[in-house]
């Protein structure tokens, strides 16, 4: 992320629209359950959001600095941060009861590796687990904040065959002009 970017994720205001409008739109009507997996944690906010709500989640960040940063501010609490590649999760198969991504996939560079994130989500959740998946779509505003950055939106339209092609089955997509949020089942 540029350095625009990075500060306007870790602000306050971010964090209060992250928990009044982003997260009650994507998470409508979802049950989780109690082991959450979390992938393009960033500084945080969201999983502050997820960690009140599930008995244990695990944040998975790429970037060096935020993950220890992470690792950092939530020693001791529910949360267990894993420092690695969404396209290629050291985690177990079937593992977790939910999982999410939070305005993060137009941060990933290729429809491709999008689409091993998309996999890699199939794999380590458990048969009949949710996975949300809520990012912004594009504008030409959110591309000129990603100046000097990766903005790789999403296109919601194209997201029920990504999903189905990934193993997922019952894929929900709710758009409207600013943000999606898609809902799969395992």
């Amino acid at each position: 992320m540029n350095q625009d970017h990075r500060i306007a994720c870790a602000s306050p205001e971010w964090a209060q629209f992250l928990e009044e409008v982003v997260v009650p739109f994507a998470l409508d009507g979802v049950e989780l359950g109690d082991d959450v997996l979390e992938i393009g944690a960033g500084p945080g906010k969201t999983t502050d959001i997820l960690r009140v709500r599930t008995a244990h989640l695990t944040a998975v960040e790429l970037d060096d600095d935020l993950a220890a940063q992470l690792t950092a501010r939530l020693e001791g609490t529910n949360v267990d941060v894993v420092h690695a590649d969404a396209s290629a999760l050291p985690l177990p198969d079937g593992r977790f009861s939910g999982a999410v991504a939070f305005t993060m996939l137009h941060h990933v560079p290729t429809a491709e590796l999008q689409d091993r994130i998309f996999a890699e989500l199939a794999r380590v959740v458990a048969p009949g687990a949710t996975v949300v998946l809520s990012d912004s779509v594009h504008s030409d505003a959110l591309a000129g904040f990603h100046a000097d950055d990766t903005y790789n939106p999403v296109d919601p339209a194209t997201l029920e065959a990504r999903l189905t092609a990934a193993g997922f089955a019952n894929v929900d997509v709710d758009a409207n002009a600013e943000r999606f949020a898609a809902r799969a089942v395992a």
